[in-house]
């Protein structure tokens, strides 16, 4: 048997124009509801970043959550955990890691209920390093996903390790990145799609692969990438004692589907089962403690010999990345100080509004939107800044409010100028670059 564990990425930044999230909800997020309503035998493992589900609910689009729900409650998905606001969690300090994990189950257990009791843990865009592996095991997950780059050892389809640490360290699943991208870019359909997992098997005892991928692939960046290709395999991979007219009566679309594939038997759903990441922990048997590598699901072989491990959030030959890093840093340092010299009512006002703020702060898009490879959007950088001297400008105003030393408001206000300073010659560059 070939056991396939597809895994699903939801998020939006905080940033995100409420257009653009009407067009994601009704082209991705409800599209997908439909496949996987329609083939109760689909099996998915969702990461939903707490910031998108905190949109979904506040925005008009519980229905979404609510129907993801069900499905977890009927055993077709399980949820993974995070950061709420989607930081590279490697880059940022310890402290904020963990309460970025802790924001997110406590924002997702606000809106998808007891379901939310998430096994593993995705961390944003695959960033992983050793340093994140005590939160992640603090806050109770069993398992870590990471790209297929990360890997030190042989390719693991027959046993799953685990990450090398005091104690027992989690398990560790590798995304097959080549298999995901092909997906992601349209290389290969749902046809192919299952001959190549069939080729991998061919020989072999039980395997199993990984596959991982943004959400919005289907129906929202490849439009109607959820019936051509989802819908397909799903389709395809139905279980054989199961009559090819078994569906929700409620559901017509699935009727349409199995027109347009023209659904026969095969055997394929013999030798190909789907499951959830977690199911994968109780059908292989444990591997070995390793050393997984520093990386991202966008970092290559060259990046990683080039110690340039996070390239499109924090690529040291671009001037940009490193002024947005600086100017994140003195935001942070900015903030923290805040919070332990507030100690009047107004002070702490403004220390609570910088620390909400600076949450929200941290989030990926403003670094991915510069990276130039290719990406370069000016106004998701300019947001992304802009949050920061919003944290700057309360966290400043929470110590000049305090009864600290005037030697340390002094000091402060220089760092503040710094932090401004920084500002204007990222500004420059995004007037003056293409």
């Amino acid at each position: 048997m070939i056991y396939w564990a597809p895994l699903l990425h939801f998020y939006q930044p905080p940033t995100q124009t409420p257009v653009v999230l009407m067009k994601v909800a009704n082209e991705s997020y409800r599209a997908l509801m439909d496949v996987f309503e329609a083939y109760p035998h689909a099996r998915a493992t969702f990461n939903i970043n707490g910031v998108l589900t905190e949109m979904l609910g506040l925005y008009g689009y519980s229905d979404i959550l609510g129907r993801m729900r069900k499905l977890a409650e009927a055993g077709q998905i399980e949820f993974t955990g995070s950061g709420k606001f989607h930081p590279i969690l490697p880059l940022i300090p310890r402290e904020e890691v963990e309460r970025q994990i802790r924001l997110n189950i406590a924002t997702n257990r606000q809106f998808l209920g007891d379901v939310y009791r998430p096994r593993g843990f995705f961390p944003p865009e695959m960033c992983y390093s050793r340093e994140i592996v005590e939160p992640v095991l603090d806050s109770g997950h069993e398992w870590i996903i990471m790209s297929g780059i990360a890997c030190p050892v042989g390719w693991p389809m027959d046993v799953i390790h685990r990450i090398e640490h005091v104690g027992e360290g989690p398990a560790v699943f590798f995304r097959d990145d080549i298999l995901s991208n092909k997906i992601s870019f349209k290389d290969l359909d749902g046809r192919g799609f299952i001959e190549h997992l069939k080729e991998i098997h061919r020989g072999q005892g039980d395997v199993y692969v990984v596959t991982a991928m943004d959400a919005e692939t289907f129906g929202h960046h490849i439009p109607h990438w959820e019936k051509l290709f989802l819908s397909q395999v799903y389709e395809t991979l139905m279980p054989a004692l199961d009559p090819p007219h078994v569906m929700r009566e409620q559901k017509p679309p699935a009727d349409q589907h199995r027109r347009i594939f023209n659904y026969e038997k095969t055997p394929d759903s013999e030798e190909i089962q789907i499951v959830t990441i977690s199911q994968l922990l109780d059908i292989f048997p444990r591997g070995e403690a390793i050393s997984p590598k520093p990386s991202s699901w966008s970092t290559n072989s060259d990046d990683i010999k080039m110690g340039n491990f996070y390239p499109l959030w924090q690529d040291k030959n671009n001037p940009v990345h490193c002024m947005q890093w600086e100017h994140l840093d003195l935001t942070i340092d900015i903030e923290h100080k805040a919070a332990q010299l507030a100690d009047s009512p107004l002070s702490l006002q403004f220390a609570s509004t910088a620390r909400s703020v600076l949450d929200t702060a941290l989030h990926s898009c403003q670094f991915w939107w510069a990276s130039k490879r290719p990406m370069w959007n000016i106004n998701m950088i300019y947001r992304g800044m802009t949050e920061q001297r919003e944290v700057i400008l309360n966290a400043y105003k929470a110590i000049a409010l305090s009864n600290c030393k005037p030697e340390v408001k002094k000091e402060y206000y220089y760092r503040v100028v710094a932090a401004r300073h920084v500002f204007d010659r990222i500004t420059d560059r995004l007037y003056t670059e293409d």
